[in-house]
């Protein structure tokens, strides 16, 4: 049916500061707020991906049917922090995880931008896909109601463990938001096992930048 089609989308230039006259792809506003990112270019993780942008946008213009206030919201491969900085301004319990070499930009940017504010503390931790998960994450523990995961996919060897991830945290009554720019075949072949394993729904297409956002809840039988 026509309501499940995605909704094509482009993402909007939301990093041009409206209060400085200099161009900065560092500042971003969404949810009437100014966001400050600061990058790093020794790290993969550490730029701010279309994924991150397509997904806060996507947050900050359906609050209605995805309401993150007082939810608890991972974020995994969490990379600057921008996504988890718009999910507590919109009002989430945040967890932001990454690599161990990620984190101290992760953390610098996510109490940067979230410190002044009257909102749940976010909290910053390491998360290696498919390790360690049941000691540092115990199920008994640990309930989310979204998991959210931008441009986690590409040409790289980690994509069992990030399925793997993925299964962990996905409970049932658990949303998948994932954001991705598909470049590569390993990219379709993810979107395949994702859909083997989920029930899996296009959100929005954002065509300029190849990004498609995917939500994903655990078949119950």
């Amino acid at each position: 049916s026509h309501a499940d089609s995605p909704v094509i989308l482009e993402i909007l230039q939301n990093w041009v500061p409206r209060v400085s006259h200099y161009f900065d792809k560092e500042h971003y506003t969404y949810v009437g707020h100014q966001i400050v990112i600061q990058e790093s270019i020794e790290h993969f993780g550490a730029v701010v991906w279309p994924g991150a942008l397509a997904l806060s946008q996507y947050l900050e213009s359906n609050q209605e049917q995805f309401n993150l206030k007082d939810k608890k919201v991972l974020e995994i491969g969490a990379g600057t922090g921008l996504v988890s900085i718009v999910a507590c301004i919109l009002g989430a319990y945040v967890t932001a995880t990454d690599l161990p070499e990620v984190l101290e930009n992760l953390s610098y940017n996510i109490s940067k931008n979230t410190q002044d504010m009257n909102m749940h503390t976010p909290e910053v931790r390491k998360l290696v896909w498919g390790e360690g998960l049941n000691e540092d994450f115990p199920v008994s523990t640990y309930h989310y109601d979204f998991i959210l995961a931008t441009d986690v996919v590409y040409h790289h060897a980690a994509l069992d463990p990030l399925l793997a991830t993925m299964a962990y945290f996905c409970k049932p009554g658990t949303v998948l938001l994932w954001a991705n720019k598909f470049r590569f075949s390993t990219d379709y072949e993810f979107l395949e096992k994702l859909c083997n394993i989920f029930n899996t729904t296009i959100l929005a297409e954002f065509p300029e930048s190849n990004v498609k956002l995917l939500k994903a809840t655990v078949r119950e039988n």
